[in-house]
């Protein structure tokens, strides 16, 4: 069975240089080139990609709203971002927006090919570095938040919403959702007043009145 791939990336050379590289793969069938997050919104559904190889930094629409944007139309697309940012901030918000695979732009061919392969499984994939990065760290006793996960927190212990807390930070409300399924695993926390005893505990609140 062929897979269809979707290469979305604002630098020509690299998008053409993947092509050229996955085209020698003949379980695969790229079926476009693309240079921003917009075109790929629009023409994902023309293309019916299986996977989409998606940057996250280009001009106008950003890889990551495009993902959003995407899986909300295509729910079944597979996007692996395809990056050279390995912060654990990066890889942990991609993989948030839906993001089913997250490689660094340096990885070799082999992977990136492995990597369509596994999200087309049906699993997730990071790359080494990924991995690397993406370790929990632990403070007493607990996952660290990312900032993102920090800033929703902040939201949601001041009675926000799922919906205010979307329309707050631009996001989806699936998006805050699976943030706040993420903030409550990590803390070990079951509710909302939970939180907002957590957050009150420790800091989080300082600066806003309550």
């Amino acid at each position: 069975m062929t897979t269809r791939v979707l290469i979305v990336d604002d630098h020509p050379m690299v998008a053409e240089g993947i092509r050229s590289l996955l085209e020698s793969y003949d379980d695969l069938e790229i079926v476009g080139t693309l240079g921003n997050g917009q075109d790929a919104v629009d023409q994902a559904i023309a293309l019916g990609p299986d996977v989409i190889l998606m940057d996250l930094n280009m001009p106008g629409l950003s890889g990551l709203a495009a993902t959003e944007m995407i899986l909300e139309k295509q729910p079944d697309t597979r996007i692996v971002i395809l990056s050279m940012h390995d912060s654990p901030e990066y890889i942990s918000t991609a993989l948030s927006h839906g993001a089913r695979g997250y490689i660094l732009k340096d990885v070799p061919t082999e992977e990136i090919h492995t990597a369509i392969e596994t999200v087309m499984g049906g699993g997730e994939y990071l790359c080494t570095g990924a991995k690397g990065s993406l370790q929990p760290k632990i403070s007493d006793g607990r996952e660290t938040l990312t900032s993102r996960e920090q800033t929703i927190l902040l939201e949601l212990a001041q009675g926000q919403s799922n919906k205010d807390v979307a329309n707050t930070l631009n996001i989806s409300v699936r998006t805050v959702e699976t943030h706040r399924k993420n903030i409550k695993r990590k803390l070990g926390i079951s509710s909302t007043a939970g939180l907002t005893r957590y957050a009150l505990e420790h800091g989080v609140l300082q600066g806003t009145g309550i």
